[in-house]
């Protein structure tokens, strides 16, 4: 633990204004974002939230969601379809409202567990676990803060070593690392504040 603790400490120095990524207002504009942002860059998901959410306000009005409205989005179609459903069943079983469990939003379509706590950490402050993007399956690699590369043994592994006043802010973070120096598939290690601290786990060329 006395590693993570540095290198998050490393890194708070490194990145003061950290946060998250993708914008919404409320829970349900999350979980359409976050279910967008899966394989896609996300400004790309942020510019067309923009309009998205001006023209759909509430879980009915997104089950109506049209392919057109997104098709800037990789995969949109099977998005579209996994939104419409997931909204269905909200409206269904829930309300109309997004739920505030982990059991119930990985039962939703295009909600995995990593989706799962996004939707809880940034949208509720609920902070159960550790949302294990691409970003943080890299780094934490890297870095040696685990051995695995599969999303729940990451997180897991994770969780056993980062304190948990810093669940929530470790995975921006790391994705800030990620996307600034500890790039794939060549990191700059020269100019990473982490280079002492780190074993460089699977890196075979480097700037």
């Amino acid at each position: 633990m006395a590693k993570a603790e540095e290198i998050t400490a490393i890194l708070k120095k490194q990145y003061p204004n950290t946060r998250y990524y993708l914008n919404f207002s409320n829970p349900l504009q999350l979980m359409v974002a976050a279910v967008l942002s899966a394989q896609c860059r996300d400004e790309a998901v942020n510019a067309v939230t923009a309009k998205l959410f001006q023209k759909y306000k509430t879980a009915a009005d997104f089950t109506k969601l049209e392919e057109g409205d997104i098709k800037s989005i990789t995969f949109f179609n099977n998005k579209a379809k996994n939104i419409r459903e997931a909204c269905r069943i909200i409206m269904a079983r829930f309300s109309g409202k997004v739920p505030e469990t982990m059991d119930e939003l990985v039962t939703l379509p295009g909600i995995g567990r990593k989706t799962a706590n996004v939707i809880l950490i940034n949208a509720f402050n609920k902070v159960s676990g550790i949302a294990a993007d691409v970003h943080v399956l890299r780094v934490g690699y890297r870095l040696g803060l685990t051995k695995n590369t599969s999303p729940d043994k990451v997180e897991k592994d994770l969780m056993a070593v980062v304190p948990k006043s810093e669940w929530k802010r470790i995975t921006w973070l790391l994705k800030d690392h990620g996307r600034a120096v500890c790039r794939a598939p060549i990191p700059y290690c020269s100019k990473c504040v982490l280079d002492k601290v780190c074993p460089k786990n699977g890196v075979t060329k480097r700037l």
